[in-house]
């Protein structure tokens, strides 16, 4: 049998318990899943690609157990479809947490479908109680000395106490 390869990108700047909610899914669709962390030149991410990658291992390894093994972080620049494929990947993940998460990504399925019809696009429903949580609001929760515990996996909570001492 074929092993089920995913792919599954974003800039995960920083890992949120949303982003852990639905690689967990991700995980029951595919034998192996590859974060793909997006890597935009006109951006400043908040952490470095080394410090995401650090980060989403450490928390695969804290919260997944033995599945962790399962999955392995790449970079990629160009589109998602290419990444997907120089990885192996026949499934895309993507997450849903809201009707307009819906709509915006029912349109990329879309163009992805066109642009390479061998993807297969997986949508994956947060759970409801990660379904507020994006990463710009905890960044801009934790810039700010908010409690951002409830929605970060532990390291990268100490990651964002660093960035942001109080």
């Amino acid at each position: 049998m074929n092993e089920r390869t995913a792919f599954y990108a974003g800039s995960f700047d920083p890992l949120t318990n949303g982003h852990l909610d639905v690689l967990k899914g991700a995980l029951t669709v595919a034998d192996k899943v590859v974060v793909g962390i997006g890597l935009h030149p006109g951006k400043k991410p908040l952490f470095t690609y080394e410090e995401r990658v650090s980060l989403i291992e450490k928390s695969a390894a804290d919260e997944l157990g033995g599945d962790a093994h399962r999955i392995k972080v790449v970079a990629f620049d160009k589109l998602v479809i290419d990444a997907a494929r120089t990885h192996g990947a026949s499934i895309m993940i993507r997450g849903l947490r809201d009707g307009t998460d819906l709509d915006y990504e029912m349109q990329m399925a879309g163009m992805n479908e066109t642009m390479a019809p061998e993807l297969q696009t997986v949508f994956l429903p947060a759970s409801p109680s990660v379904r507020t949580i994006t990463a710009t609001l905890v960044r801009q929760i934790a810039s700010m000395g908010g409690d951002i515990g409830p929605f970060v996996p532990t390291v990268v909570l100490a990651a964002l106490k660093e960035k942001f001492p109080a």
